[in-house]
């Protein structure tokens, strides 16, 4: 009887599974089938969303349809999952019939943690798919058109992070090219943009916030929010400090996929985040997890970051081992190699450790090159050389 492998989500995950089980089975011959299933019928290079904040054009740059990537023996399904039924082996959709499995890839993403902040989910917005990075587009674009240089408008970037990094120098673009009268915030609870990092790339990417205009407010960690106002910090004794606001983009963490919350695998309690092995198997062992999915073991209590990076190599390595679990192999296992980070503001990047180059950190030419060239090689890997190279200029 034929494998069913089901793969869930097109995220750099689910995309790059699906190109590594379609390269697995054509070497081998291998007889299985496969269905894929995500919401939208793109894959996104989430990693770079961020730049259709400036240009809406930039979104065919970015999207891949999934028809471009799916095996001519596999099956697309366009369709939301709501849940998994481990005991029936079964994948639930919104609207179509559901789909049964006999191994399941869990690659679904994550979603914004908002960590009970009174009033963040109400009126903040996020930056996790294409439709948020078009709807901070028009109303940067109203705000702007509503305010004045003597009067501009308040935005606000919670969370100084990857995400909140990128998108504020990509709002920052937007207001030079536009001569757009916004002031723009980005908010960190940490000491340091870039919390948790070497002081070295840390002082890089400040320099460069602070070359593009943006405020740089450390130290305090916004306790809550209203329609027209972020409160920063506050207790007992002390007053919050408030910093006016007409539009909040936060981008302060992650956490599971609340479609995984009654699904019978092992999760963090507090993420809702699914344990895997360093071979991505969960505590179901038809079930495979990885991605911002997964919390995958890396020995040392250590688990592997939330990244692009990390999902594009896991992918490897997952193709292989469904069609390893559909033979009744050995698994392979899995261990994150940190090539080095690749962060832009704006029309400027700074790259810091990155693999086989004897430098630290620097940006410039280098910088900007490298950024470019990741995405544009990302793309090309899983499509063609053509279309990466259609996408360069605009990354």
């Amino acid at each position: 009887m034929t494998h069913r492998i089901v793969v869930v989500g097109a995220g750099y995950a689910g995309a790059g599974t699906v190109s590594s089980l379609e390269a697995e089975v054509e070497r081998t011959n291998a007889d299985v089938e496969l269905v894929w299933i995500n919401e939208h019928d793109y894959h996104l290079v989430l990693h770079e969303v961020h730049r259709v904040i400036r240009n809406p054009d930039v979104a065919s740059k970015v999207t891949v349809p999934c028809s471009e990537l799916l095996p001519e023996w596999g099956e697309f399904t366009q369709d939301r999952v709501t849940g998994v039924d481990t005991e029936s082996q079964t994948v639930e959709l919104d609207a179509g019939d559901n789909v049964n499995y006999d191994s399941l890839l869990l690659g679904l993403g994550s979603a914004t943690a908002f960590f009970g902040i009174d009033g963040l989910r109400e009126h903040a917005l996020t930056l996790k798919g294409l439709d948020d990075a078009r709807q901070i587009h028009e109303e940067i674009k109203d705000l702007a058109a509503d305010a004045s240089h003597n009067d501009p408008a308040q935005v606000l970037v919670g969370g100084a992070g990857l995400s909140g990094i990128q998108a504020a120098g990509e709002i920052a673009a937007y207001r030079d090219d536009h001569n757009a009268p916004l002031e723009i915030h980005l908010v960190e609870g940490l000491d340091e943009v870039f919390p948790g990092n070497d002081p070295e790339v840390q002082g890089a990417i400040r320099k460069r916030l602070e070359a593009a205009d943006i405020n740089i407010e450390c130290g305090e960690f916004i306790s809550s929010v209203d329609e027209e106002t972020v409160y920063l910090g506050g207790g007992e004794d002390t007053d919050p400090e408030e910093m006016s606001s007409d539009l909040l983009l936060w981008t302060g963490g992650i956490t599971g996929q609340e479609e995984l919350a009654d699904a019978d695998i092992d999760k963090d309690d507090r993420s809702n985040r699914v344990f895997a092995a360093q071979d991505f198997q969960t505590s179901d062992e038809q079930v495979f997890a990885i991605g911002d999915t997964a919390l995958i073991d890396q020995g040392d209590d250590n688990v592997a970051p939330p990244t692009a990076q990390a999902a594009w190599q896991a992918a490897e390595v997952a193709g292989k081992n469904l069609l390893k679990a559909a033979q009744g192999q050995p698994l392979e296992t899995w261990t994150h190699e940190d090539k080095g980070t690749l962060i832009s503001i704006g029309d400027k990047a700074v790259a810091h450790d990155i693999d086989a180059l004897p430098f630290g950190t620097f940006g410039g030419f280098g910088a900007k090159f490298l950024k470019k060239a990741v995405a544009t090689r990302w793309i090309a890997s899983i499509t063609s050389v053509g279309r990466g190279l259609h996408a360069w200029d605009d990354m």
